[in-house]
């Protein structure tokens, strides 16, 4: 079993909620560049792993595309992966000022 959370934010920048996120848990991210989805954020501990990715992605055709439509209000989202659910990470980012539990799912 797999649990995803997702979180959005116009509170905060990528860089700026990846800073935040890294004092509050203690990760270090890492700046990723990817055709697909643009510059993002990545932090990984043996617990799962957490990236910060702008909606706003570069698009095929000279426009940007939102990565998650579904989410469009969201400029910012944090996304979570963790093996089991993890009710005390869920806490501490939900103690973040401005980011926003957007949607759960168990695979």
């Amino acid at each position: 079993m797999t649990d995803h959370h997702t979180y959005g934010t116009n509170t905060h920048t990528a860089d700026e909620l990846a800073r935040l996120v890294s004092d509050r848990l203690g990760l270090v991210f890492t700046e990723r560049d990817s055709d697909y989805r643009g510059a993002y954020h990545l932090a990984s501990s043996p617990n799962g792993r957490i990236e910060i990715q702008p909606n706003s992605i570069p698009g095929d055709d000279g426009e940007d595309d939102l990565y998650a439509p579904e989410h469009s209000s969201a400029q910012v989202l944090l996304l979570t992966t963790t093996p089991t659910p993890d009710p005390a990470l869920r806490t501490r980012l939900g103690s973040l000022e401005g980011l926003i539990h957007l949607n759960h799912e168990t695979v």
